[in-house]
């Protein structure tokens, strides 16, 4: 399918590396991201077909200005990727309203954004992929990051549920669960009431890299994948939480004690 690509959070990580890996399939790819810099940065490094655009996905106006402008420029947007996200860790308790509201905000609220947004125009066109980059905190359970979690099993609803209504205009709706990628998300994450680097340092396995990443999620989509687990270890977790997930429980007991351990002093929740 030709047309332009929209990237938010694609200035870094996974959302730089669909970026590339779409302008090398031909399309014209707007990399949007809070952080101009970053995405300009990765625009000028990746060619003349990546541009750079300063976005706020809490701001649906912007959001749909650019999508439209983005797919009038190009004749069709064929591609809305809605990467932006932020992390946020720490037991329940020491995790602030104003966490969980940052959470929702830019996790579930930008993708909302995003698919009202591109499904505008892609109706119209005839078609089109939005491509929800979830987490595997979206398919199982994820103590220490209950805020964080909450968001993306809602993403991963909102994908799923979108993708019957969106598939009636010709438009596909994937939610994507990377797992553990080398992004760097957890040294841009709110830590709450826990030492980050003790809890970094303990994860026993080792990610997988961006570009991968973005290899699975358009083989995904070229198989029409409803959910696109990325990693092994989240495509096994997600099929041993759906069929037996009391084998899991002792899994996720242990991650919560990791969190309990690592405990700072004090709550630093705003």
């Amino acid at each position: 399918m030709t047309g332009a690509a929209i990237v938010t959070g694609g200035g870094r990580g996974i959302g730089r590396a669909i970026g590339a890996a779409l302008a090398e399939r031909g399309h014209d790819v707007v990399l949007a991201d809070l952080d101009i810099d970053a995405a300009t940065a990765s625009a000028e490094a990746l060619g003349p077909r990546v541009t750079a655009a300063r976005l706020d996905v809490t701001d649906a106006d912007a959001v749909t200005a650019l999508v439209e402008a983005t797919a009038a420029r190009h004749g069709r947007l064929a591609w809305m990727v809605n990467n932006a996200g932020v992390g946020v860790a720490g037991a329940f308790d020491a995790t602030g309203l104003d966490d969980w509201r940052r959470a929702i905000d830019v996790n579930l609220f930008g993708v909302v954004h995003g698919c009202r947004a591109a499904l505008a125009v892609m109706r119209p066109a005839g078609g089109g992929h939005i491509v929800n980059i979830a987490s595997g905190a979206g398919l199982a359970p994820r103590p220490g990051m209950v805020a964080y979690a909450a968001a993306k099993h809602a993403v991963v609803g909102l994908s799923t549920s979108l993708r019957a209504e969106a598939a009636l205009d010709g438009v596909t709706v994937h939610a994507v669960c990377p797992g553990y990628v080398e992004t760097g998300i957890m040294d841009r994450t709110a830590w709450r009431g826990v030492d980050g680097a003790k809890v970094v340092a303990g994860i026993p396995i080792r990610g997988v890299t961006p570009e991968k990443c973005a290899s699975v999620v358009l083989r995904g989509v070229r198989r029409d994948r409803a959910i696109i687990p990325v990693t092994a270890v989240t495509h096994l977790e997600w099929r041993l939480y759906r069929f037996a997930p009391w084998l899991l429980g002792p899994v996720f007991r242990a991650r919560a004690r990791v969190f309990r351990r690592h405990a700072s002093d004090a709550s630093d929740a705003p």
